[in-house]
């Protein structure tokens, strides 16, 4: 029994030497979900395009969730060259920063037009109403691209600003840096709706997009080895990812009606699933890191210190996704969205938090060691795979939460 005390003094003593990481990762967590209430209010707001453009419901988990993955990816990328001492401020040729700005728009431009086909495909299998492609593409492409620039600017000026001022890139870059993606992108989604009230624009504009979409994918596959290495590596995951998201918005889209009625809960949908996928981003980042440097090794069972790791984001958990139902009801509340009460929404957005901290610990974990076991950047891998996963299931859990809390959906 003494070894259960022993352990519990250990994670105390690691929080104690970790506690100017802990403020930051706390700090980055509510300023992250704060920003991200910026999404969710815009979802309860744009109702009316959502119920005049069929699909775009099922676009926008997948269209947001790929500016998390691909700029998650980015953060933890940029936090394992500055914790190995490979960063530095410079825009030369075979650096960080130009190497990561690089794969990024070339993410973007393709995985932009990849989800937009399979919005479309989706719909039709699941007997969904859709707008035509060429929309879906034009609103896709020219809104993701739009927020993807935005995300960029801030994840590169996040990793300056840390690698000089020696903060934990890996403990603030994956919630910062999610929560502006959500925060621009269905924004400039929704801007990027009104090229699409021309038949004839938004036909030349897919054309156009689908063909810079190429274009840019065949440029970055002629880059500098590292950046080649890095879209095709990144290229696999982004096909899997986007189906998962998908999947989250045509299950929102099934639910179109309830969500109608009651869109204060829209509001709480953008911070759950981002702050789930951030969480999972902070556990792989903190992990891939170690894992690089040699402090853990990938094996089945989690050493000491990525128990500590798990520890510290299991607080981080339970202290966020509460704020997010509390801060969520009092939004609505204050711009008169229906919601089914205090009670059931704060209770039922922590209970969807409750059915996501396991997955969000067993796969930041497992992620990051089995990415590492079969040779893999983990950097490229696990984030996104974490992000692609905890949109549908994000969703998933709050659906349920919320049926269990009282909120009628259907079957």
């Amino acid at each position: 029994m003494a070894v259960i005390p022993r352990r519990a003094r250990n994670v105390w003593a690691y929080w104690r030497a970790e506690r100017r990481t802990l403020r930051q990762g706390m700090v980055a967590l509510v300023l992250s979900t704060l920003a991200s209430f910026v999404a969710g209010l815009t979802l309860g707001a744009i109702t009316g395009t959502l119920e005049e453009l069929p699909g775009l419901f099922i676009l926008i988990p997948a269209a947001v969730g790929m500016r998390g993955v691909i700029s998650g990816a980015t953060g933890a990328r940029l936090g394992t060259s500055i914790a190995a001492g490979l960063f530095d401020v410079s825009w030369r040729r075979g650096g960080a920063l130009r190497q990561n700005a690089i794969v990024g728009l070339v993410l973007t431009l393709a995985s932009s037009l990849y989800v937009a086909l399979l919005a479309r495909l989706s719909a039709l299998v699941f007997g969904e109403p859709s707008i035509p492609l060429p929309d879906l593409i034009t609103i896709s492409v020219v809104g993701g691209t739009l927020g993807s620039l935005l995300v960029l600017v801030a994840a590169i000026a996040l990793a300056v600003i840390s690698f000089r001022r020696g903060y934990d890139l890996d403990a603030v870059g994956t919630p910062v840096i999610t929560a502006v993606g959500d925060m621009v992108t269905l924004p400039a989604l929704f801007l990027a709706t009104f090229l699409v009230r021309s038949e004839v624009v938004s036909d030349v504009l897919a054309v156009v997009c689908v063909l810079g979409a190429v274009v840019g994918v065949v440029a970055g596959l002629r880059e500098e080895p590292a950046i080649r290495r890095t879209v095709l590596e990144m290229l696999a995951v982004l096909v899997l990812v986007p189906v998962l998201d998908v999947l989250a918005g045509t299950l929102l889209e099934s639910q179109r009606d309830r969500f109608f009625e009651l869109p204060g809960l829209l509001i709480l949908i953008p911070p759950l699933i981002s702050q789930a996928g951030a969480l999972g981003g902070i556990l792989s980042s903190r992990l891939s890191s170690k894992l690089r440097l040699g402090v853990i090794t990938p094996r089945g069972l989690p050493e000491p210190p990525a128990v500590v790791d798990v520890s510290l984001v299991l607080v981080f958990g339970i202290s966020i996704f509460t704020f997010i139902g509390a801060v969520g009801f009092g939004l609505a509340e204050l711009t008169n969205h229906a919601t089914p009460g205090a009670f059931v929404t704060i209770w039922g957005t922590a209970l969807a938090g409750l059915f996501l901290l396991p997955v969000i610990l067993v796969l930041g974990y497992y992620l990051a060691v089995g990415t590492t076991r079969f040779g893999l950047d983990p950097d490229n891998h696990s984030v996104p795979l974490n992000t692609g996963v905890m949109d549908l299931v994000g969703v998933v859990a709050f659906v349920g939460a919320m049926s269990l809390s009282g909120v009628a959906f259907h079957g």
